[in-house]
């Protein structure tokens, strides 16, 4: 998620007006150009529900009216601010405003500052007229619904400081000329529209800039060279685009950055050695691009480094061990790319470290038992590395871990004691060798919200004291050997307003015993989005009840000897998109509510005993959903033989 460019707090900027209105001549009555200039803007305005617009009349001098501001030696406007989020000392408005931008507004020559922002229904395009305002220093016209692209005209509003157009629908290729005259900016957003084509090589001759921000638009092509020239720069953010190529080396002169997000683009090449040149940089956001190649050495001299988010690249090589100089770093996100060898000791030095992970990758063990020394860490993922850990680290067991993520990395044998005083509220270590039972102290870990052991090799039933775990949200045990009834689970016990489930996913055990007929009715069940139970020797009727799952999204009950009718009441659960019910012993016939579930994506009831009309239905569902059941007919089976 990016951040919005930091804007002059609105509370100071109206005060600003109101004292500028205060300090109005009376003997200086507004201009009558203004006058009508500022009329024809509110002519153009088709509602204004909260009265923004309500002073400007024509009987009245236009210097009074609520958001004007003017000179007061020369009764000239030099500032409209009629945002639709305003604050004072003790009210937020929050209102929106209809219509479309009038040319009339250019005829304001001495206007210094607009703010149309957060009026959220201004339509139509940019007047290109605007392009006259040469003494415009502030344009806000972020979060409308604008459309067109950024006028030519621009090029001419050379004592613009602060420009933004961010959240609109603005789209085009951004002019040349535009960046190549706006000396004096320092900052610009253009974020969250649809502009396309390539970054201008003339953003170099914005040498004043401090903040850019052109984050969610359709980018393409490379970052040009020039940007090392913005020597100002301290905010850089151009994720969330289509933009190629490498890094280029010249970004290591910004020395005064302190943000650079390029993430979410299509970014290639190795990151230059010449980042080191950074200094100042805090943030630093590579994350989901092509990058290649081994992190720089140079990378430990960013002093100032707070976040480090290089996940979902094809980064590869040893990590550096420079990085243990990053005395600053709280976050290390090095997710799902291709580094290799042991973690460095030097890590060890991360005194501020919150957040390590390194899943994902092709990490050897050992882990370092040095890593004791980080006091502040939270939260560790090693999942989906060759660590061949065994067991888990003895050091974890001292640490104050929240969150601990093993998955896949070689553990073997039962689940350690230690665990049930432990403070976790995120644990997996799935997909593992881990076996024996599971242990009835896993009721302790009263502060687990998270927890995922499937694909392991866990035989027993699930014990009474499951029932503790009052934060539990998410559960995960599939695969394993596990055995007994459901109700552990079902009926557990919450601790308001945490503990209701969001996703539960037994499936591929030896559960046994029909599912609770009021389960819909459970405390824990009822804000479920995904309830997966496939392949357990369950056995008898669907439930009605869970048509009372208001936010149940996802229902799989494959393979588990289910059978009687499906019941209709589970069309009342209205957020269903997944429904699979296939390999059961159901019969009767397809309720026709459920098939037209609004959202339905998936639907599966193949190889039970179902027979009738399949009813009609706008769902595009595959043949294979209704196989297997000699009794069904219409489409997408062939059509019923009528009698």
């Amino acid at each position: 998620m990016s951040m919005p460019i930091q804007r002059k707090p609105l509370l100071s900027l109206i005060l600003s007006l109101l004292t500028l209105s205060l300090i109005q001549s009376p003997s200086q009555s507004c201009h009558q150009v203004d006058k009508q200039a500022l009329l024809g803007f509110k002519h153009k305005i088709t509602s204004d529900p909260s009265n923004l617009l309500s002073t400007w009349t024509p009987s009245s001098d236009c210097c009074a009216w609520a958001g004007v501001a003017c000179d007061p030696t020369s009764g000239r406007v030099v500032n409209v601010s009629r945002s639709g989020l305003m604050s004072g000392a003790d009210f937020i408005l929050d209102t929106y405003m209809a219509g479309t931008l009038s040319p009339s507004l250019s005829n304001l020559s001495s206007l210094q500052l607009l703010d149309l922002s957060d009026l959220k229904e201004l339509k139509g395009r940019i007047p290109p007229e605007f392009g006259r305002l040469s003494k415009l220093t502030h344009l806000f016209l972020d979060k409308n619904k604008l459309a067109g692209s950024i006028p030519t005209s621009f090029q001419f509003l050379t004592k613009l400081e602060k420009l933004f157009l961010s959240n609109n629908n603005l789209s085009g290729t951004v002019p040349f000329a535009v960046f190549s005259s706006l000396s004096s900016l320092s900052q610009l957003g253009l974020s969250g529209n649809r502009f396309s084509g390539q970054i201008p090589l003339s953003l170099g001759n914005m040498v004043s800039l401090t903040q850019l921000d052109l984050h969610e638009n359709s980018f393409s092509g490379k970052i040009p060279d020039t940007i090392g020239k913005l020597k100002l720069l301290e905010y850089l953010d151009l994720s969330e685009n289509q933009i190629s190529g490498s890094i280029p080396k010249s970004i290591g002169g910004l020395s005064k950055l302190v943000l650079l997000y390029l993430n979410q683009n299509q970014l290639t090449g190795t990151i230059p050695s010449s980042i080191s040149g950074l200094v100042s940089m805090q943030f630093c956001r590579l994350s989901e691009n092509k990058l290649t190649g081994a992190l720089p050495a140079s990378i430990g001299q960013l002093s100032n480094i707070q976040r480090l988010i290089f996940e979902n690249n094809m980064l590869s090589g040893k990590l550096p061990a420079t990085i243990g100089n990053l005395v600053n770093v709280t976050d290390i996100f090095f997710s799902n790319n291709r580094f290799f060898g042991e973690i460095p000791s030097s890590f060890a030095n991360l005194g501020s470290l919150q957040t390590l992970d390194l899943s994902r990758n092709q990490l050897s063990g050992p882990i370092p038992p040095q890593l004791v020394k980080l006091q502040d860490l939270q939260s560790l993922d090693l999942s989906f590395n060759p660590l061949g850990l065994v067991t888990i680290p003895e050091w974890i067991e001292n640490s104050r871990l929240f969150r601990l993520l093993l998955a896949k990395t070689g553990l073997k044998g039962q689940l350690p004691n230690w665990l049930s005083s432990s403070s976790m509220s995120t644990l997996d270590l799935s997909s593992n060798g881990l076996t024996g039972k599971l242990p009835t102290w896993i009721g302790n870990m009263t502060n687990l919200s998270f927890l995922n052991l499937s694909n392991n090799g866990f035989h027993s039933s699930i014990p009474l004291e499951f029932k503790n775990l009052v934060l539990l949200m998410d559960l995960d045990l599939h695969s394993n050997m596990l055995s007994g009834q459901l109700d552990a689970v079902f009926s557990k016990n919450v601790q308001e307003p945490f503990g209701h489930f969001n996703s539960i996913d037994l499936s591929n055990n030896t559960f046994k015993g029909i599912i609770d007929e009021n389960i819909g009715e459970k405390t824990a069940m009822t804000s479920i989005v995904s309830l997966v139970l496939s392949h357990n020797p369950l056995g008898g009727p669907i439930p009605a009840s869970l048509g009372k799952l208001s936010a149940l999204q996802v229902l799989e009950l494959s393979g588990n000897e289910l059978s009687g009718r499906i019941p209709m009441e589970l069309g009342n659960a209205t957020e269903l998109t997944t429904i699979v019910l296939s390999n059961n012993k159901l019969i009767g016939s397809i309720p026709e509510n459920i098939l037209n579930l609004k959202g339905l994506i998936e639907f599966d009831v193949s190889g039970n005993r179902l027979s009738g009309r399949i009813p009609p239905h706008k769902a595009l569902l595959p043949v294979s959903g209704f196989l297997g059941n000699p009794g069904l007919c219409g489409a997408p089976l062939p059509p019923c033989k009528h009698r």
